[in-house]
């Protein structure tokens, strides 16, 4: 028996019963949990990524989905809380340079790349905070997958997104997203998609966690 779970670029955790063992994402980031247990990570059509404890062999139908093995990845717990103390002196340097806490940072960067500094989208946002190249351009960073510029680029285009919304969080998570425009179309609210509207909850959950 095993489990498969939807996670990370989900923007929700959420569980589909099924005659398996279910495994949870949280579950994963336990210090108790055996750092060589294997995980896999795979990646549907839309860039939503799930999580099991066997490799899959073959495409796998799941209500509609087709998750397919050679999109597969090792997905390591170990490898996780490494990257998280390896980034954590940058990270509290971004944000001290922007003028932002760390932990909203951290709670951004685990929503959008679980601290992989290699993470790339399907639509082409890379690195830590997930920049896209226009972003990127717009902030000075010349090389989206260097840690250091990837952070700087995207802490200060959050600290942007703060004032250009008041300071109200949840719009400026809207909007880094989304897009700025997005949340100006639907009246300053966050937009009826349902990926933003779960990333603005996951971040605010790993936010009020303290990440």
């Amino acid at each position: 028996m095993w489990g498969l779970s939807v996670s990370v670029k989900q923007k929700k955790k959420r569980f589909v019963r099924l005659p398996f063992v279910l495994i949870g994402w949280s579950v994963f980031l336990l210090a108790a949990q055996p750092a060589a247990a294997a995980i896999y990570k795979y990646v549907d059509a839309r860039g939503r990524v799930y999580f099991t404890d066997r490799p899959l062999k073959g495409d796998y139908r799941l209500q509609g989905i087709t998750l397919t093995s050679k999109r597969a990845s090792s997905f390591d717990p170990a490898g996780y809380r490494r990257n998280r103390n390896r980034f954590s002196p940058l990270i509290e340097a971004a944000a001290r340079r922007s003028n932002l806490r760390p932990e909203l940072l951290h709670a951004v960067i685990r929503a959008e790349s679980s601290y992989d500094p290699k993470a790339l989208s399907r639509a082409g946002a890379a690195g830590l905070m997930q920049l896209m190249p226009a972003t990127a351009r717009r902030y000075g960073v010349r090389d989206r997958w260097d840690p250091k510029q990837n952070l700087d680029g995207g802490a200060r285009y959050l600290r942007d997104l703060l004032k250009e919304f008041n300071h109200d969080l949840r719009l400026a998570l809207a909007a880094y997203n989304a897009g700025a425009n997005a949340v100006k179309k639907h009246g300053n609210r966050i937009p009826p998609f349902p990926e933003t509207q779960r990333y603005v909850r996951k971040v605010l959950s790993f936010y009020g966690q303290g990440s």
